[in-house]
């Protein structure tokens, strides 16, 4: 594991040569804290959501509202984890030429400066917006947020699985998974 001022760090699980805003579906898996089933349960195949699992569930809906250039496919909520793809329309580096930009301050902080190297390497400077990690970092604190708003216990895991969805066969297939997931629980590798 490497150290960051002198820390160590968990590496990245993320693709190191992929930027995460670049346009492209991407198939997202967040999974609660010690896989807890704060969501709900399934019951003859469909899920029955708890008070967190319907917030979890509209919230992921109000995604589209509050990031640019974004579109969102299939999408469940299971008893411990939730799973969507979330398509991002953007340009090139990201959705305009400034959205991913830091601002030109003088100082002589590392980080003010321009991020260099590979995609992943830029990332751990500077994570941008609208990027897949910005998106899905707000929706698990919105979640969060509501939830502890109206006093539930609740927590996320403090990462996501993430899949670059690369050609129409892999989405379908993909979005029949999200489908068919309540109905196949006992089957999955997060059931407990």
């Amino acid at each position: 594991m490497e150290k960051y001022q002198n820390k160590y760090r968990i590496p990245s699980a993320r693709l190191q040569s992929w930027d995460y805003a670049w346009a492209a579906a991407y198939f997202i898996t967040v999974c609660t804290q010690n896989r807890e089933h704060y969501f709900g349960n399934i019951e003859n195949g469909k899920m029955q959501m708890s008070k967190i699992g319907i917030i979890a569930d509209i919230l992921w809906y109000e995604i589209k509202n509050h990031a640019k250039n974004v579109e969102l496919g299939q999408f469940t909520v299971m008893p411990n984890h939730i799973h969507g793809i979330l398509i991002l329309n953007g340009g090139n580096a990201g959705n305009d030429a400034n959205d991913n930009a830091i601002d030109d301050v003088e100082t002589r902080h590392a980080l003010s400066l321009p991020p260099q190297g590979t995609p992943g390497q830029k990332r751990f400077q500077n994570q941008g917006k609208n990027t897949v990690s910005s998106i899905i970092g707000s929706y698990k604190s919105a979640v969060t947020k509501h939830a502890h708003r109206l006093e539930f216990d609740f927590k996320w895991q403090s990462r996501f699985y993430d899949h670059i969805i690369r050609d129409e066969k892999s989405f379908n297939k993909i979005s029949q998974y999200i489908i068919n997931n309540p109905n196949n629980w006992i089957d999955d590798r997060f059931y407990e």
